[in-house]
């Protein structure tokens, strides 16, 4: 089967690679988003999935858009995909793009579908309180994640889950479940039509809310700040600066305190939250220092009971 592959982020490769490792498969193409300003000397840098087809030896093209370009849709007919495999790659592909493949355009979803279709459904899922999340190979059409599926694999969402533990969970687990799923769908395997209840979006996480609400609940920070761990973290406001919290948990007990200040300083900072509810941040990474634990934080912060984090 010839395939052309569509990704951007590190968590699209372990399907790439999967794909280029595969008996019966050509990785024929690769296009992938165009290269962005990184690092500390902001240099132009490829994405991991061009990085990873350049070391392949594999076509690639980094178009700025798909839509109204005959140029890129003239290097995909040269292709001659029997299928088109979409892993996370960060741009709405027009229908012409959908049609060039023989055999079907197929996306690999890091969500149970119809549950969180869109941008975000990794962070979504877990600042939900999901118990599970999963993967689904899903054959794609011009809606928003709205096509049938083909197969699915589930991941249990613990308390101590992480954004990071899913994100490099599921990667390897969609790379598996596609090897696994497409000589099926070269078979003839047909999708099942998406359930029409259950459906929920996961929209694309904004700045703002990486700001810490301490007016939630002690559990939606413990999820706000698992998800976004180690990076890019959640931040608060402490004596006018900027505070990533990194690690923490609710703890026991409740307060009559205002939502944002401080409990106890004693075993790490407890700050009090809503309904009652108290957040121990253990670790955390003052503005413009490295991360540390919070006890070594407090000796030199001078903060006590009643003050306020924002």
């Amino acid at each position: 089967m010839r395939v052309v592959f569509a990704g951007t982020p590190g968590f699209s490769v372990p399907c790439l690679q999967a794909l280029i490792e595969a008996e019966g498969i050509e990785v024929v193409g690769v296009v992938s988003q165009p290269d962005r300003k990184a690092g500390r000397g902001m240099k132009l840098t490829p994405s991991p999935v061009k990085q990873a087809a350049l070391d392949a030896g594999i076509d690639v093209i980094t178009p700025e858009r798909l839509r109204n370009n005959d140029e890129v849709l003239l290097w995909l007919h040269d292709k001659a995909p029997d299928l088109l495999v979409v892993v996370a790659f960060g741009m709405i592909l027009p229908k012409s793009w959908l049609d060039a493949a023989s055999i079907a355009p197929i996306n690999v979803h890091a969500s149970l579908l119809p549950r969180w279709r869109g941008a975000a459904p990794i962070e979504r899922s877990l600042l939900a309180g999901d118990s599970e999340t999963g993967v689904c190979i899903m054959q794609m059409e011009e809606g928003l994640d709205t096509g049938g599926i083909y197969a699915c694999k589930t991941l249990p969402i613990t308390d101590n889950t992480t954004g990071s533990d899913l994100w490099f969970a599921l990667s390897p687990l969609g790379a598996e479940l596609l090897i696994d799923t497409l000589p099926k769908i070269a078979a003839g395997l047909t999708p099942e039509p998406q359930p029409e209840a259950g459906i929920t979006y996961a929209q694309k996480i904004s700045n703002e809310e990486r700001i810490l609400d301490w007016s939630l609940t002690a559990a939606s920070i413990d999820r706000l700040v698992r998800c976004f761990s180690p990076r890019p973290g959640v931040r608060t406001q402490v004596t006018g600066k900027w505070l990533k919290v990194i690690a923490g948990s609710v703890t026991a007990g409740s307060h009559k305190l205002e939502p944002g200040q401080i409990v106890a300083t004693a075993g790490g900072l407890d700050v009090a939250c809503g309904e009652g509810s108290i957040y121990r941040i253990s670790e955390l990474q003052p503005e413009g220092k490295k991360a540390m634990p919070a006890a070594d934080f407090l000796r030199g912060a001078q903060l006590q009971t009643g003050d306020s984090l924002s």
